[in-house]
């Protein structure tokens, strides 16, 4: 299990994502519309746990106060090692805050929090394509500046295990 507590997008954001989606799917780039089981959803993560309570990281989350809708620009493209994509935005001071604030809700249950999401090594994103094979970066680069910059509202947020696409929405936004 994989679980992630994940801001999700208005739905003129999550749109604009699912076109980019397509687009690179067209052009023989493999994006999360296609990964694993299909029902992957545009979002950003504040925290990745690898192993966990899902009832107990959901109720500790969900007791974090309503912080309220979320504005992010993206402007870049990023890549993790073995090509995985994604979208940078700028950061905001409060968005780092939200985020350290479910770090800990999440850790206080015992989950096994992902060392990437630790706060100070966390790097917010908008994964894109999960496996970009290195001769289609200047596809993928190409297709992705066409759209950006890209003003985006993260208007709820949930819990998600990745590796089925079950979701747990929370009442509100952290």
């Amino acid at each position: 299990m994989a679980l992630a507590a994940c801001l999700l997008f208005d739905r003129q954001t999550e749109r604009a994502l699912r076109a980019l989606w397509d687009r690179l799917e067209d052009l023989g780039v493999p994006t999360l519309r296609s990964h694993t089981h299909g029902r992957h959803v545009p979002h950003v993560s504040y925290a990745v746990v690898r192993d966990g309570d899902v009832d107990a990281v959901h109720r500790s989350v969900a007791a974090l106060p309503d912080s309220g809708v979320v504005k992010l620009r993206f402007d870049g493209l990023g890549l993790f090692r073995r090509g995985r994509s994604w979208l940078v935005p700028a950061v905001a001071s409060d968005l780092a805050r939200r985020q350290e604030l479910v770090v800990a809700a999440v850790t206080t249950t015992g989950a096994d929090l992902h060392r990437h999401y630790e706060p100070g090594a966390w790097m917010p994103h908008c994964t894109i394509a999960p496996r970009v094979p290195l001769p289609m970066l200047p596809v993928l680069a190409a297709a992705v500046y066409e759209v950006l910059p890209l003003a985006a509202r993260a208007d709820r947020a949930a819990l998600i295990d990745s590796g089925t696409g079950d979701t747990w929405p929370l009442p509100h936004i952290p």
